[in-house]
């Protein structure tokens, strides 16, 4: 007899459930109701059932027909559920079924979402550190808010805010005030990328000893420069 138990328990076979979804449903702004359901229509969708009624998922679950139905309302509304219209070319009939391809896209979007916060957060993180070794103290509340501006408001990458810090550095013109020139010029040129800042640099550099000097008699006579000196 336990034998015959042990069988048929073997015969029910297993539903793989992606661990991305234990670890990622609330993320997506579903609770535990909304996610067993989820679980319980996958598990229908592996046994072949690919449109269980409210009435099968009820008696898997502590919910009525009505509030199976609400949840799968919900979910449909969320944009993680969707049900499909198949037709048999054959018999001519229309068939409908659940689609869960929008829960696992809605789940790998969040993932790489919180990835690139995590990386956004570490990178500015460095930023500020980089920030304070070069000015070899720690930042002031302004200084720091004006960090927070650059990345925040003006959409600078972390990245392209260490080449201006660098460029300042090398121009021996250290100070907020001057990096934000930079970094304004750039934005002004449509520069997003070191690389691109690097040829802008070098365009510039080019553009301006193509320029002839006149030689200046009067001493007095002050020499102009170009504005953004930090080329």
């Amino acid at each position: 007899m336990k034998r015959e138990h042990l069988q048929k328990w073997l015969n029910e076979g297993s539903t793989s459930i992606p661990n991305l979804l234990l670890k990622k449903y609330k993320h997506i702004g579903i609770d535990e109701a909304e996610c067993m359901l989820l679980i319980q229509i996958h598990s229908f969708i592996e046994r072949g059932n690919r449109f269980p009624t409210p009435e099968e998922l009820s008696k898997r679950m502590t919910f009525s027909d009505e509030a199976c139905m609400h949840l799968i309302k919900q979910l449909i509304n969320k944009g993680l559920l969707k049900i499909e219209e198949h037709k048999d070319t054959v018999k001519q009939f229309y068939s409908e079924s659940y689609s869960l391809v929008p829960l696992w896209e809605a789940l790998v979007l969040k993932t790489l979402q919180m990835e690139d916060t995590v990386e956004k957060l570490q990178n500015e993180e460095s930023t500020y550190t980089l920030f304070e070794q070069e000015f070899g103290r720690p930042l002031s509340p302004i200084e720091c808010e004006t960090l927070t501006l650059w990345i925040d408001e003006d959409n600078h990458s972390a990245a392209l805010i260490k080449a201006a810090l660098k460029e300042a550095v090398l121009s021996g013109k250290l100070s907020f005030r001057y990096i934000d020139r930079i970094l304004f010029e750039w934005k002004k040129n449509g520069i997003k990328t070191v690389e691109e800042a690097h040829k802008y640099g070098e365009k510039f550099r080019r553009h301006s000893l193509s320029k002839p000097q006149s030689q200046e008699t009067d001493k007095n006579k002050k020499v102009t420069y170009p504005f953004y000196n930090w080329l």
